[in-house]
């Protein structure tokens, strides 16, 4: 048969078996163009099927991080300026004098390499893995989904056809959502002002650095002097850092959080094949909007709420102990309470970068509690000393929870006593455990009086080579 003699259906489904077979040089644009009844530009088809052949090439299914990886790169050095000498000499005196007034607020000791001075694009290099990380199981769903959606929605004598392109759909929606994932990082690049600027810990090993470019844009309408600035924003940073480097555990136990949390999340498939039925490709800015507005990620439920909150709390504990901290390092600084109250409004607020982020991911990293936290933190510092609190961080049963930062008059009261060298109270959990160890003990008493002994013979009833009233009993 003739190719002109095809129906579109037909040559529909040879263009998708040349897809599938990777043959996408084959397909010609003009005949793609007809079919669909839009303009392709030959150029941007040929770049997608690279993009696809290369994925198919590799072995590669789902996500595409090398592409969210160029794309981030791509926007953070658009404006990216190089980092002067006078910067970099600047922020480093910065450092060393924030190192000496923090070693007077906390006893968690110095890192053992020194803070650094980096780029945006350097930003990007060193924490897109942990982005990558937080972003997989939203990646993994949407790609899932597009896979049902395109089942659901062919005809049933394409079925056949269709089951063997779940691999091309995943490729195609993991390459989608590195795309927005990489525009997203690339523009938090440009917000960030330090390493520990989102709360969690982005930067590898507990490493601590500030970003020159930002912390320009990030001083310029506050009317503060730059070396003030410069001053506090070092000593926080570095207070955080110093806290991840002290407790390893904690980095593990925030991203692991954070997991329970995106784990939960689903693609609303509804939502989904509704913006496939009225999707223009000649319009993507449809879809772009659709995935950083969050319109595909459905209601939390009752589990991702909860998980919510503990990370809430988590953040709060942790970002409330930094302040607490901070504010008693800078003390000789005359706009320190200035400087603190802008950066508390800025960590509740979030900037635009941050708040495309919560929408792409389901997740939003901004502490609601950290006043709460910081009241807490400095009656325990008030009541057992830098010392007592700084152990708090020792071990992670030791860490306050949620019901502290809601009552630290309780907190405050036990580890007052542990300073004294009393005893800790016993709390109900504490009376409930004894109260079962008792009962195991009981049990296992009474069992103990009724068993055969360690041979396995009752009581007084001889071994089993012990002679019986009838001579040796056989083995």
């Amino acid at each position: 048969m003739a190719d002109d003699d095809r129906s579109p259906e037909e040559e529909f489904q040879e263009l998708l078996r040349k897809l599938l077979a990777g043959e996408g040089g084959a397909i010609d644009p003009e005949q793609l163009s007809r079919l669909s009844g839009m303009p392709i530009d030959p150029a941007t088809m040929q770049t997608m099927m690279r993009h696809l052949q290369g994925a198919f090439a590799s072995g590669d299914e789902g996500i595409s991080w090398d592409l969210a990886k160029r794309q981030a790169l791509h926007i953070a050095n658009q404006s990216s300026l190089a980092i002067t000498s006078g910067q970099r000499t600047d922020l480093d005196a910065a450092f060393s004098l924030a190192a000496l007034w923090l070693s007077e607020a906390t006893t968690i000791s110095e890192l053992p390499t020194p803070p650094r001075v980096i780029t945006r694009g350097a930003w990007v290099e060193e924490t897109l893995p942990v982005w990558q990380e937080l972003a997989e199981p939203v990646a993994t769903s949407i790609a899932d989904a597009l896979t049902s959606a395109l089942g659901s929605q062919a005809p049933d004598d394409m079925q056949d056809l269709i089951a063997g392109a779940g691999r091309l759909m995943r490729t195609v929606g993991g390459s989608l959502f590195a795309t927005q994932l990489g525009h997203v990082v690339g523009r938090l690049s440009t917000e960030v002002v330090s390493g520990g600027d989102v709360g969690i810990p982005v930067m590898p090993d507990g490493d601590a650095a500030i970003l020159p470019q930002n912390f320009a844009d990030f001083g310029r309408d506050l009317e503060i002097p730059d070396d003030q600035l410069a001053l506090y924003l070092a000593t926080r940073e570095l207070a955080h850092a110093r806290l991840f480097r002290h407790a390893r555990w904690l980095r593990l136990h925030v991203i692991s959080q954070v997991r329970d949390f995106a784990a939960g999340i689903h693609v609303d498939t509804d939502a989904l094949e509704d913006l496939a039925g009225r999707f223009d490709p000649s319009e993507p800015e449809e879809l772009r909007r659709a995935l950083e507005s969050g319109a595909l990620l459905p209601a939390r439920s009752e589990e991702q709420t909860a998980a919510l909150t503990r990370l809430e709390n988590l953040l709060a504990t942790i970002e409330g102990w930094v302040d607490v901290v901070t504010a008693e390092a800078t003390t000789r600084l005359p706009s320190a309470d200035r400087i603190a109250e802008a950066v508390r409004r800025r960590r509740a607020v979030g900037g635009p970068a941050e708040q495309a982020l919560g929408s792409l991911v389901g997740l939003e990293l901004r502490p609601r509690r950290m006043r709460e936290a910081a009241a807490m933190w400095r009656a325990v510092t008030d009541a057992v000393g830098s010392a007592g609190r700084d152990a708090l961080w020792d071990y992670p049963d030791l860490m306050p929870g949620a019901d502290d930062i809601d009552d630290p008059a309780a907190l405050v009261a036990r580890v007052s006593a542990q300073a004294r060298g009393e005893a800790p109270q016993h709390d109900e959990l504490d009376d409930a455990l004894a109260r079962l160890l008792a009962e195991e003990a009981e049990s296992g008493a009474s069992d103990g009086a009724a068993s055969p002994d360690a041979d396995g013979a009752d009581p007084g009833d001889g071994g089993a080579d012990e002679p019986g009233p009838e001579g040796p009993r056989p083995v």
